[in-house]
């Protein structure tokens, strides 16, 4: 059974977007829930970030849907621009613009669409914690601008219809890799060391997290390995290998 992490952007003294009254987090947490119950009908394990108005860092967020062991993350936002009124639509961010993520946020984007919302396309985001930080592929949709009038009247008028568009695009999304599972690529991995002494490695382990820095442990070969990342592109690790020996720390790659 997949599992999905439904997210409802904002909550408690963050109020995301606000326009005359209206509130982001009211909107998404009900989109939310709505999304899930949907997803849940047809056989799908739902984890929700929260389920009332409370307030959670993004990178709280994150980490919780880390802690699921989810196969998706889906956070749900409503946009708004400098100008009330001036832009409208929908769109949906990524951290990469390619696999899974990219695939999922197009079939949302083209579900929402039939319902008449602007599709302004799908954008990468690298810097968004809720999708640099989660460990499984992750998208943050945006519903339509708060700050629209059209947009709005259409996301009361047709709420049902737009929290049955997503759920529709993440299913459709689910069923093509069922379909077609992809080959497991290697995942690059930037080591900071191995010890035979957990406590010692524990003690590395804790420094590198407290620092901000995705790191986790591994025991292999009888050896306790502090790792930080898991990344698709070597690039990437390659980057993230130069600013942990900037930090100085002795590092060095491992699939």
């Amino acid at each position: 059974m997949a599992r999905i992490v439904i997210d409802a952007g904002h909550g408690g003294s963050d109020p995301g977007a606000v326009y005359q009254g209206r509130q982001e987090k009211e909107d998404v947490l009900r989109l939310a829930m709505a999304v899930g119950d949907i997803l849940s009908q047809n056989g799908i394990d739902v984890v929700y970030t929260r389920t009332e108005d409370v307030y959670q860092t993004p990178y709280q967020k994150a980490v919780a849907g880390n802690n699921a062991d989810a196969d998706l993350f889906v956070s749900l936002h409503r946009n708004a621009s400098v100008t009330p009124g001036a832009q409208g639509g929908i769109e949906t961010l990524v951290y990469a613009d390619r696999g899974l993520p990219a695939e999922l946020a197009r079939s949302i984007n083209a579900q929402l669409e039939q319902l008449g919302f602007q599709n302004r396309g799908v954008k990468e985001r690298p810097g968004l914690v809720v999708l640099r930080r989660t460990k499984m592929p992750a998208v943050l949709v945006e519903a339509g601008f708060l700050d629209n009038e059209e947009d709005n009247e259409r996301f009361d008028r047709q709420f049902e219809n737009i929290a049955q568009a997503i759920a529709e695009g993440i299913l459709q999304t689910l069923d093509r890799e069922e379909e077609n599972p992809p080959s497991d690529p290697p995942l690059y991995r930037v080591q900071t060391g191995a010890y035979r002494s957990r406590k010692l490695a524990e003690q590395l382990l804790i420094r590198l997290q407290r620092e901000g820095y995705p790191a986790f442990l591994v025991y292999e070969d009888g050896l306790y390995k502090v790792q930080v990342g898991a990344f698709a592109i070597l690039d990437n690790a390659i980057r993230m290998e130069q600013r942990l020996r900037r930090a100085g720390y002795n590092t060095w790659i491992t699939t």
